[in-house]
């Protein structure tokens, strides 16, 4: 059925109207729902996915910064190449090494300027006695000295050097300021501290003294200068630490021509 519509300027339009009754039914196919229905399952699952299987949700996302890549990329590379091997030098390697490179350089200057073994009793009894050193027409190097002194002691090593290069022209001679024979010694050569050493000529006149503590070459020098005849010593009068003869222990000697 059409209904016309009266239109006095143009012509006429036909609107087509379809009635369709109550009564008619389509029928509903169990297959075709079935596939509607898996299909709309389907894309809910891919419109929807679960976070956990896909990508982090926004909570679970970390901003990583371009420096960090690339410090994080060459310790990789680092760690990769290395092959599992400690990276060198080592802390605890280098610190072990520092040590014994010291104490390598201690003991070296030790040995160079100890002798050990060398003991003040040893120079004493290798020494010639006072009175013979007077006797025999060599100069004589007088050295006053007491066990108990520690920079004697310190110089013993020095001391047994220069003699064992000079003793065939020179007296080496000690004397112990503990030794009640020497007063008369003591206060002619005015030891007020030790160690001293009094340089004598051959005919026994004093041409100097060195006190105390001092470079090896003072002493080397004042023998050289000895040995050659020489009419007085490069360093006459030198005073370096020494200790004080006034602590000394005096005792009373059994053997009367006892040196020490």
């Amino acid at each position: 059925m059409a209904r016309v519509a009266s239109n006095p300027l143009s012509l006429p339009r036909f609107r087509p109207y379809f009635q369709v009754s109550d009564s008619t039914h389509f029928s509903k196919s169990p297959f075709l729902s079935q596939n509607r229905i898996r299909k709309f399952q389907t894309i809910c699952c891919q419109t929807n996915p679960t976070p956990t299987e896909t990508e982090p949700s926004n909570k679970e996302k970390v901003l990583v910064e371009p420096d960090s890549v690339k410090d994080s990329t060459s310790q990789t590379t680092t760690s990769s190449g290395g092959g599992g091997l400690p990276q060198f030098p080592n802390k605890s390697i280098n610190r072990r090494i520092a040590v014994g490179s010291t104490l390598a350089a201690v003991g070296l200057f030790l040995s160079s300027r100890l002798d050990f073994g060398v003991s003040l009793k040893d120079l004493s009894a290798a020494a010639v006695p006072y009175e013979q050193a007077l006797s025999n027409g060599k100069p004589t190097v007088v050295e006053f000295y007491a066990d108990w002194c520690e920079v004697c002691r310190e110089l013993a090593p020095d001391i047994y050097k220069v003699e064992q290069q000079y003793r065939d022209r020179v007296n080496f001679v000690m004397l112990n300021v503990d030794n009640t024979k020497w007063e008369q010694e003591l206060d002619e050569f005015g030891v007020e501290g030790i160690p001293h050493f009094a340089f004598l000529d051959k005919d026994g006149n004093e041409e100097g003294n060195v006190v105390g503590r001092l470079p090896r070459k003072y002493f080397q020098e004042n023998v050289e200068a000895l040995a050659r005849g020489e009419e007085s010593v490069p360093h006459a009068r030198v005073v370096g630490q020494y200790s004080s003869a006034e602590g000394r222990k005096v005792h009373q000697v059994v053997d009367p021509r006892s040196h020490i």
